[in-house]
């Protein structure tokens, strides 16, 4: 007999295993075992909304393997992620193994380490139903706005429609972007800019014009300009006060699942998923070499910024021997979590500050190891002491204008040394002003007045709809990536580059649902009831009484939306293309169906040609000549391919150039990168070369 540890990934299983102690047996449950049917509701509405739970089916045979284990078993210990979603798999599991709730056998591990796994394994408890609570809350509301609000999209626009309580959020969030895009009105403005040297020193820096007559001047135009730069005709410019002082800059406070994936997605061009993935598997533990399997971060699902002491105290002792005790901080760096933050965690950090990116390069994948650095160095550089600066602001007077320019140097580099967090903005140009003394004369060497247009504002990105998720109170970590890859998959939005824009279908579709289901759209409404979902998990209300509440305003706008739209149905604008149907001649037009998006033949129903959309990369196909095509696996995953596939088999994941090779004519295909290679697929040529 020996004791049972249930864990939700297989690769925990490894990790876990390697630093237990005793008789114990490990086995995965993936993830859940019992949900609500896919076929019906499920949900009891009129019997306190009560949920009817049924294997998963797909589970069946793991369920029967676990539960030999158990009765085979001294004890059962449930190990599910420290979360809310972790809580409820392990009181599922418990209900399936007919375990006494009442009993301890619930534990956690912040970070798979022999210390982590060690104090979980110390400190069992019983399920936290408050915890069970609050998800079964989330699942029954997004299952009751799924199953009610689904079908009367599909009655109204067109089936295989899904709507979703955050997903629908969202959308709006973004067709809302759009609209303001839209609607934006450019207006011009100008500057003055000016390029200085100082005499004695010769060295030339920037000013700009920030006063005329003591008051910011209004440049709307180049007449505006051309009578300032008259005025300053002649004119001498002379230093009319020297303001010096001390700025200290402070880390940024170590990641949070949110912050995150922005800067993933800002300094590694990493989408959320992606992110998340690499993530997750750092937690659950990577084979090191000389150490076999290691979790290298604690737990990636948090909105804290909380430190332990010990880990605080580990990062000192490498801070004091790497860079020198003057980088150890007098006093800890202390970091506010955002006011709705659950603080159940930790600070996502390396579970083993010792073991630096360097270290364990050689034993992660690229993306692991890309991000484990990012963690890193984040979580050290928010250890440290801060970056001390000496400011220098100068006035530049001439006649009536006052010119303006500031300036830096790094006293002592503290944080910098190792991290920056990436800016959103470009910085302010970085000017000498050092040898500047008030009643220096001046050489001016340039002036200029420069026309500006105010723009309008950017379109959201993953990393700064995370950002307004987090901001707004709009779900919680573990629901930030599941959200918008949802409205991404069912085609209310698309990608452009980096940015997220709405497709015809997810415009009319936010339309028709902030017409007829504000509250749903509602972005207060949604962030309140995220707040009600966090008071049931601590236990200051009931999930049911959650429920009634939300569920008596929802069907109410759904029996008028009904009543609003019966014998109605709302058109989705085809989008217009230059192209012309291969069968009959007419224009083809884009349509948004079950699976995206496709090309038609605009003579439908007499002509039903319909065709996928090519996307052309510019490139020849090294085997055919005929064009190169950007491709989507059944996955998702971006290739490249010949359009005359299937006759042409060529495909790679090589990157298309618009360059030649200059051996044979074909096209070069990057590959590895930016740092990569150019090389030629053609057969029998073998031409590369370093990319520049």
């Amino acid at each position: 007999m020996s004791d049972l540890i249930i864990v939700e990934s297989p690769t925990k299983v490894r990790t876990i295993k390697r630093y237990l102690t005793g008789d114990f047996d490990v086995i995965a449950s993936k993830g859940h075992l019992r949900d609500l049917p896919k076929s019906k509701l499920g949900v009891d509405i009129e019997n306190n909304f009560e949920p009817h739970y049924i294997n998963i089916r797909e589970k069946e045979a793991l369920i029967k393997e676990i539960k030999k284990k158990a009765k085979s078993s001294d004890h059962v210990y449930l190990a599910g992620d420290p979360d809310r979603e972790g809580e409820a798999i392990s009181w599922h599991l418990a209900k399936i193994l007919g375990l006494d709730l009442s009993e301890k056998n619930r534990v956690t591990f912040k970070e798979l380490t022999a210390s982590g796994i060690k104090e979980g394994m110390d400190a069992p408890r019983q399920i936290d139903m408050n915890l069970v609570d609050a998800q079964q809350a989330r699942r029954v509301l997004d299952r009751i706005v799924g199953y009610k609000l689904s079908p009367f999209l599909w009655r109204k626009i067109r089936r295989g429609l899904s709507a979703g309580r955050v997903q629908s959020v969202a959308v709006k969030m973004i067709c809302d972007r759009e609209e303001e895009i839209r609607n934006f009105e450019s207006k011009e403005y100008w500057s003055v800019d000016a390029r200085f040297t100082d005499p004695p020193s010769r060295k030339i820096f920037t000013a700009a014009l920030a006063l005329v007559n003591g008051e910011k001047p209004e440049l709307g135009s180049k007449k505006d300009v051309d009578d300032i730069l008259a005025k300053l005709d002649g004119s001498e410019y002379i230093v009319s006060a020297v303001k010096k002082s001390v700025r200290r800059r402070s880390p940024a406070p170590p990641f949070t699942t949110s912050t995150l994936q922005q800067e993933a997605s800002k300094r590694l061009s990493f989408q959320g998923r992606r992110t998340m993935k690499a993530a997750q598997e750092l937690y659950e533990g990577v084979d090191i070499k000389d150490m076999g399997p290691t979790g290298l971060i604690t737990y990636m699902r948090t909105d804290s910024t909380r430190i332990s002491d010990e880990a605080r105290a580990a990062a000192y002792d490498y801070i004091g021997k790497t860079y020198g005790e003057e980088y150890i901080p007098k006093t800890p760096n202390k970091y506010k979590s955002k006011g709705s933050a659950q603080d159940g965690h930790e600070a996502i950090r390396p579970s083993h500050p010792e073991l630096t990116p360097a270290v364990v390069k050689s034993s992660l994948s690229n993306d692991q190891f890309k991000l484990y650095k990012l963690i890193w160095e984040r979580f050290m550089a928010s250890q440290m002491a801060k970056c001390v600066m000496d400011t220098i602001s100068v006035d530049i007077e001439a006649g009536e204008c006052v010119f303006k320019s500031s300036g830096f140097s790094v006293k002592f580099d503290g944080f910098t040394v190792l991290y920056e967090e990436t800016r959103d903005s470009e910085s302010a140009p970085k000017n000498d002003l050092t040898a500047v003394k008030k009643d220096d004369k001046l050489r001016v060497k340039e002036l200029t007045g420069n026309q500006h247009f105010t723009q309008p504002p950017a379109r959201y990105t993953e990393a700064t709809l995370v950002k307004a998720f987090e901001e707004t109170g709009i779900g919680r970590p573990s629901t930030y990536v599941p959200t918008i890859s949802t409205i991404l998959n069912r085609n209310y939005v698309e990608r452009d580059g980096k940015s997220l824009k709405p497709t015809s279908l997810g415009e009319v579709t936010n339309k028709l649902m902030s017409e007829h289901f504000d509250k749903i759209v509602d972005v207060k409404f949604t962030a309140n009831m995220e707040d009600d979902l966090d008071k049931v998990e601590t236990g200051k209300k009931q999930w049911t009484d959650t429920l009634k509440t939300f569920y008596k305003e929802f069907e109410t706008e759904l029996e008028a939306a009904e009543a609003d739209m019966e014998g109605k149905r709302v058109k989705v604008p085809d989008e217009e293309t230059d192209q012309v149907c291969d069968v009959c001649g007419k224009p083809m037009v884009i349509k948004i169906g079950r699976y995206g998006k496709f090309m038609a033949c605009t003579g439908f129903p007499d002509c039903t040609f319909t065709k996928p959309i090519m996307h052309e990369t510019g490139a020849d196909c090294p085997y055919c000549g005929k064009k190169v095509l950007l491709k989507k696996s059944k996955r998702g995953k971006v290739y490249f391919g010949c359009q005359d596939n299937p006759q042409c088999r060529f495909m790679t994941w090589d990157i298309p150039t618009k360059e030649k090779c200059p051996q044979c004519g074909s096209s070069l295909f990057q590959k590895g990168g930016k740092s990569g290679k150019l090389v030629c697929h053609k057969e029998g040529c073998g031409y590369s070369r370093d990319v520049k």
